[in-house]
């Protein structure tokens, strides 16, 4: 009995469910979604990827976290929830934060210059598109690279937020840098969800031109780090404790407290006031883009989660890092 995951090779979302599969030993095809195949597929869900098909019933379910935890629920074995609740809690932060707020790096990078705008709409119509090339091929991806730019503000990726988006990017890698050697991970030394969820955006920054040569040139070890992480089916490895934690891990809150959760507050604010614009200052500088509402769910959720938590130190740590004042 095998998984099928449908998905693309330049969706983060895709790369993290792809990596986490590889790391569970869990038995599963990759199928490179096209029209015709969502056509076959039939799924009456909403078109985004990946999809995971269920063996035993031919089920779709879609929403790489909400997947994660499904396999969690189904298998026991290469579990990447840590063992200690408070790091557990903490990796689903930092999963959260990948999901939500690194994504803007990466559709930053991919549609902000010309040369990377040319390369992924290239590669995501050769990708999703059998048998197109030379004429038709450059149309299609001019049509995808209009239709992707033409979103840009939607997600924040505007003039105006780009110095914010792109220091928290090589903030972001710094941070990486501190610990990112062969085998080693934010919460031990085997990948928990929250790697999962950074791998798949920075597999995806690792393949478009630009960011793919910062991330060579100026912290190859973090890029190292990235191509490893897609296949970690050899990894054996352990935990740490809330104690034993990396420096990382609180750099890394620090990071959330900085630029992630002030925007998750005032998106949330912003939805429940039915205003236009989400506008704050994240490290010193303007910030703004239109509300979503998924990113209030997700906000709802980390508050809920910490609520119900019962997990010594997590409150000592996230308060530390200027979190819990977030999320309380």
């Amino acid at each position: 009995m095998r998984y099928q995951l449908y998905g693309g090779g330049g969706s983060p979302y895709s790369q993290k469910m792809r990596g986490i599969l590889h790391y569970r030993r869990l038995p599963f095809d990759w199928i490179q979604i096209t029209p015709g195949v969502r056509a076959e597929i039939k799924h009456d869900g909403p078109p985004v990827i990946p999809l995971l098909r269920l063996p035993e019933d031919g089920s779709l379910h879609v929403d790489s976290t909400p997947l994660a935890m499904l396999l969690e629920e189904r298998h026991s074995q290469r579990s990447i929830v840590p063992t200690d609740p408070a790091m557990a809690y903490l990796s689903l932060l930092i999963e959260d934060m990948a999901d939500e707020w690194v994504t803007k790096m990466m559709f930053h990078y991919r549609w902000d210059l010309a040369i990377d705008q040319a390369y992924s709409s290239r590669q995501i119509i050769s990708d999703n598109t059998p048998g197109l090339r030379g004429e038709a091929l450059a149309k299609a991806a001019q049509a995808i690279r209009d239709r992707q730019v033409s979103r840009m503000p939607l997600v924040g990726c505007t003039p105006q937020n780009k110095p914010v988006i792109e220091r928290s990017f090589h903030e972001l890698l710094s941070i990486l840098d501190g610990f990112a050697t062969r085998d080693e991970y934010l919460f031990g030394t085997r990948p928990a969800l929250a790697d999962f969820g950074l791998f798949g955006q920075l597999k995806t920054l690792a393949s478009d031109h630009t960011p793919m040569m910062i991330m060579r040139t100026s912290v190859p070890s973090v890029y190292d780090w990235v191509r490893r992480l897609e296949d970690s089916s050899g990894i054996e490895g352990e935990w740490h404790s809330i104690a034993e934690r990396r420096t990382a891990i609180d750099d890394m809150l620090r990071f959330c407290a900085t630029y992630y959760l002030p925007f998750l507050q005032a998106n949330a604010e912003a939805f429940a006031k039915a205003e236009d614009q989400v506008s704050l200052s994240l490290a010193g500088q303007s910030y703004s883009q239109p509300p979503f509402k998924y990113q209030v769910k997700c906000y709802s959720r980390l508050k809920t989660l910490l609520a119900d938590a019962k997990a010594p130190g997590l409150r000592e740590v996230l308060a530390h890092t200027g979190c819990l004042a977030f999320l309380e």
